[in-house]
């Protein structure tokens, strides 16, 4: 079997958070066909991935797609003077996904099955609100309520109001700063929902990299104190691991990072200098299935629990879901929303996530077949 070529999809997806996902089939001269992800953060950056990967037909076809690792590395050599971080990563982590899919369907196995066989049954989800009109607490006590119901027993939001434009706001950085006001309505946001979820309801914070080091460690002391959270994530921006570290040393609450770092190498000195107590790499940015893999054994040798982030599309979902199988280390999975059901549309047999844990299938390779009427419908590339 070879591969005969790359081809970049990007659908338009109304109604979830990017409004878009970027897909990736492989074909292969048998006819045998594998899907991946990446789904950037902007329209952009997805449009300038899609080149990089038109591109690489060249590179790559005629490429025996069971050879994974060999495939992998080539692409990541090939990058070595542009620098292996950021759209590198992305390109690969998309294309490593669909060779798992075609290497699954070839052997008729769940991939999975491939990578060591279950550790456990099903995979354990996290979640989020909608969190707009979050300015009422009726708003509030909905979206948590809804949450509680759905049967998650965690969730993840970011209480902080965007009032210090740009420093704070969506993932910008300019000064790091929060303004008072900005830490008391994050304290008053935080307290509601654990009054709303309850003392059983984990609650994940996520600080987007938004803040420098003293104001980062002054509102993860604050919410602490409002809400009794359970993790801290992303508390500065991801390029200073020494900040990093100040912060750690600083706060009792546990630290989150990971969905900005690309392959195994950025994450060696958060294991080696003691930075964080979860990691959470995403399998469709940091190197696909087999670099998420690969993280999760090197966590492992450490106890650090491994929580895949996820804020795209169902082959993200599937993909981690996939390696978090087979690893022992697992904590849970995150789903942008606690109803899947906007995945429908994309693929041809609905997610199960009832009682907030995700219900693998076990048909071959990850487990979906894409609506190729759908995606073609809606095509925008």
């Amino acid at each position: 079997m070879k591969i005969t070529e790359l081809v970049p999809w990007l659908v338009k997806v109304p109604g979830t958070y990017w409004g878009e996902y970027f897909f990736i089939e492989v074909k292969t001269d048998e006819g045998v066909t594998g899907w991946g992800e990446i789904t950037t953060t902007t329209p952009m950056a997805n449009r300038a991935v899609s080149g990089i990967i038109t591109q690489l037909n060249e590179l790559i076809a005629g490429e025996d797609p069971a050879r994974i690792e060999r495939i992998w590395n080539k692409i990541f050599r090939a990058f070595t003077y542009m620098g292996s971080r950021g759209a590198t990563a992305h390109v690969i982590s998309g294309i490593d996904i669909a060779l798992w899919d075609i290497r699954g369907k070839t052997l008729n196995l769940p991939v999975y099955e491939l990578l060591g066989g279950k550790v456990r049954d099903d995979i354990s989800l996290y979640t989020h609100p909608d969190q707009k009109g979050w300015d009422r607490r009726e708003r509030i006590e909905e979206e948590v309520r809804k949450i509680v119901d759905s049967g998650h027993t965690a969730m993840k939001f970011d209480p902080f109001p965007h009032l210090d434009a740009p420093s704070t706001r969506n993932d910008g950085y300019l000064d790091g700063k929060m303004s008072k006001k900005g830490e008391h309505i994050a304290a008053e946001i935080t307290a509601a929902v654990r009054e709303f979820a309850g003392p059983e309801m984990e609650l994940l914070i996520d600080a987007h990299g938004r803040f420098n080091v003293p104001t980062a460690i002054r509102l993860c002391n604050s919410l602490e104190d409002a809400g009794q959270i359970d993790w801290f994530e992303e508390p500065v921006p991801v390029e200073s691991y020494h900040a990093l570290s100040q912060v750690r040393e600083k706060v009792n609450v546990p630290i989150s990072v990971g969905e900005r770092l690309h392959t195994r190498w950025e994450f060696v000195p958060i294991f080696e200098k003691e930075l964080a107590d979860f990691v959470m790499p995403d399998v469709t940015w940091t190197g696909g299935i087999s670099e998420l893999k690969k993280i999760s054994t090197m966590a492992e040798a450490y106890y650090i629990p491994v929580s895949p982030h996820d804020a795209s599309g169902p082959i993200n979902v599937l993909a981690g879901a996939h390696v978090m199988m087979t690893v022992p280390n697992f904590y849970r999975l995150e789903t942008a929303n606690a109803d899947l059901s906007t995945y429908n549309r994309l693929i041809q047999t609905p997610l199960d996530n009832t009682g907030g844990a995700l219900h693998m299938p076990d048909a071959p390779g990850l487990g979906i077949e894409m609506n190729m009427e759908y995606l073609i419908a809606n095509r925008t590339d």
